[in-house]
């Protein structure tokens, strides 16, 4: 017990300094008693221990250093200097390269995207690039012509254009390995072409084959094998619903859509954390530069055009928005600012209701932060743009944006290509080139292993829809007796007016949420009459996501409901 008394007094009373010469076995350790004094020699270890001396009266208290322990300091720092000096070139390595990367930079910019620690994403320009990013350099990829625009179905218009202005046929069948398959076929006599689609549940084969080819018009079952082999069924049925040129028409370009919308973030300096990031709620100039840059502010209330899912009718999503068009398309951004902002709430889900069911989003650094690419917790948003206000050249004072793209690592490459460096001092071109690489990162999002399964299942459930629609209908209308007994309301009305089946399925795999849940945030219900009509704009539309399979499509909704309720709302 006495000891431990004592033991307590001497850490009280006893300080100690560490001085360490790495890189060796060469570590001192030198401790010194604030209350030592005197020039007496330091006692030998033995019964006379440095915690009996602590302990002992001042009277009887033997110094523990004598007069040269001045002289030895000097030499002990002295010895210190010298190992530490031999061995700092022994401790020299070569950094692996993102690290060096990000090193490399400290001493000027940092870059605008950081990996994150797990990996699973790709940055371009890659950190070994970014060092070097002056607006003086020579600039390469500056060319507007280069900027097109990527097409998410190129060949879901082929039907529209070729076949409906013709005479043509429509044939379905039910293989037992592919499943449900609809094909359809033009003869183009003018240039004596026979033009073949096979719609199958993985995809849509076009074919164009010469008439010179067939001694005589070849049997559906022999055109579907032309296209694939792996066809097996032995017949088709011809379709002869008056209607199913628009069911054909609507299926073939439910991918298509005009519409898009994106997400804004605002990063102010010093701001990791996305709570950080989506609380904040007043914009500086730069930032609202860079908004009029992209589009226009408009009030909600009342907003005719593309909606993107905002509320323009009763404010519950705030009362503005930036929107544009751009090339015939129409964007709407969900900009975190001007959503509406929730006092208690750190994660903000009025706000991350919208950008986080978003696919990609752009995000505007005020500083020098860099923005990490998992920052954001979300199962949709899958591609981020930085954009970050640098200094431009000194001889023509224009203001300089520097940009850089960070995708998940299984979203493939886009366009257009990011110029070399990768700074904008032209706002016209720049928005021309952010507006173009937004899109074509949300089309090229779509080939990512999460929505390319959930977009197989969401075609397959529309193929078989209609496939048994065009067959029904097909047998009604030549008088098939066991369907004599269907109401009029599936029977004939349907038939004749094509508001049942098929287009119906449709609507409600589209559009899965009306205006009232999107405004209000109320749980969407699975059940509900079959009678209630989609809530739609003004146009007579309603409110599509992009290429009508985003995070408002009926597989995504599923893949939604399993989120837990910090990442998604």
């Amino acid at each position: 017990m006495e000891r431990e008394k004592r033991n307590d007094l001497s850490f009280s009373r006893k300080r100690s300094f560490t001085f360490g010469a790495y890189g060796g076995s060469h570590f001192l350790v030198y401790s010194v008693d604030r209350f030592t004094c005197g020039d007496e020699t330091r006692p030998e270890s033995g019964e006379n221990s440095i915690l009996d001396i602590l302990d002992s009266p001042p009277s009887n208290r033997q110094p523990l250093f004598s007069a040269s322990s001045n002289q030895r300091d000097t030499e002990l720092f002295e010895i210190i200097e010298k190992l530490q000096g031999s061995r700092i070139d022994e401790q020299r390595c070569e950094f692996p390269l993102p690290l060096k990367s990000q090193l490399l930079t400290i001493g000027g910019d940092l870059p605008l995207i950081l990996p994150p620690k797990l990996g699973g994403y790709w940055i371009d320009p890659p950190l070994e690039r970014v060092a070097d990013v002056s607006p003086t350099s020579s600039h390469h990829g500056l060319d507007p012509e280069t900027y097109d625009i990527m097409e998410r179905d190129g060949e879901a218009k082929i039907y529209h254009e070729f076949f409906r202005s013709r005479y043509h046929h429509s044939f379905t069948a039910v293989d037992p390995s592919l499943g449900p398959l609809v094909l359809s076929v033009c003869l183009e006599e003018e240039e004596s072409k026979l033009r073949v689609i096979l719609r199958m549940k993985e995809c849509s084969l076009h074919g164009v084959f010469s008439v010179s080819l067939f001694p005589n018009i070849p049997s559906a079952v022999e055109l579907a094998k032309m296209l694939c082999d792996r066809v097996t069924v032995s017949k088709f049925e011809v379709v002869s619903y008056l209607k199913a040129p628009e069911l054909i028409t609507t299926f073939d370009e439910h991918r298509v859509s005009p519409n898009f919308k994106f997400g804004i973030l605002y990063q102010k300096n010093g701001q990791f954390a996305e709570e950080d990031i989506l609380s904040n709620t007043e914009e500086s100039e730069e930032f609202k530069e860079l908004l009029s840059i992209l589009g226009e502010t408009v009030q909600l209330q009342g907003f005719s055009g593309f909606r993107g899912g905002l509320d323009v009718c009763h404010g519950q999503t705030g009362s503005q928005a930036v929107f544009t068009s751009f090339h015939g398309r129409e964007i709407m951004f969900h900009v975190a600012t001007k959503l509406p902002f929730t006092e208690g709430d750190p994660q903000q889900l009025q706000r991350k209701r919208h950008i986080g069911n978003d696919i990609v989003a752009l995000v505007y650094q005020d500083g020098q932060t860099p923005f990490l690419s998992d920052v954001i917790k979300s199962h949709f948003l899958h591609c981020f743009l930085v954009v970050r206000r640098t200094q431009g050249p000194e001889d023509t004072g224009k203001t300089a944006y520097q940009v850089s793209v960070t995708a998940r690592e299984d979203v493939p490459p886009f366009g257009p290509v990011l110029p070399d460096p990768p700074i904008f001092t032209d706002c016209s071109l720049m928005r021309e080139f952010i507006l173009t690489k937004l899109i074509n990162a949300e089309i090229s999002c779509y080939k990512a292993q999460r929505f390319s399964r959930l977009e197989l299942r969401t075609r397959s459930l529309l193929l078989e829809s209609l496939q048994a629609e065009l067959s029904t209908r097909s047998q009604c209308m030549m008088g098939d007796p066991s369907l004599s007994a269907l109401p009029s309301s599936e029977g004939a009305r349907g038939a004749y007016e094509g508001t049942g089946g098929f287009i119906e399925n449709f609507k409600r795999a589209i559009r899965v949420r009306s205006h009232s849940f999107e405004t209000l945030g109320v749980p969407r219900k699975m059940g509900g009459s079959a009678s209630q009509k989609p809530k739609t704009d003004k146009d007579g539309e309603g409110d599509k996501s992009p290429g009508h399979l985003s995070a408002d499509s009926i597989g995504l909704v599923e893949l939604k409901d399993q989120a837990s309720p910090q990442e998604e709302t």
